[in-house]
């Protein structure tokens, strides 16, 4: 449901949660109990910059172009353990 904003003859704004489909043009000020008339104001379509608009971002920009990768993702340089070189080491029972 939208928001609309509404604003009293005593220039009290307020906002009301309508249906889309709702002709009200007044309603009633919460504040002082007078007659309010709407508002027209710009839409709020969304929070730009906020992580979930930027996650669908980067979905719909890799849907058409996917990003190339070089490595599994999460796997670092790739020496994920130190290599040694002591022959003692090589007995030993591997996982």
């Amino acid at each position: 449901m939208p928001l609309y904003e509404f604003r009293c003859e005593s220039s009290h704004v307020h906002e009301v949660m309508l249906p889309i489909n709702a002709e009200a043009r007044e309603a009633t000020c919460p504040a002082c109990g007078g007659a309010s008339v709407r508002l027209i104001s710009s839409a709020r379509l969304g929070r730009l910059g906020s992580d979930r608009a930027q996650l669908i971002e980067r979905t719909q920009a890799s849907a058409d172009a996917p990003g190339v990768v070089d490595r599994i993702p999460g796997t670092g340089s790739g020496n994920s353990a130190p290599t040694t070189t002591d022959p003692r080491h090589a007995r030993l029972p591997r996982p």
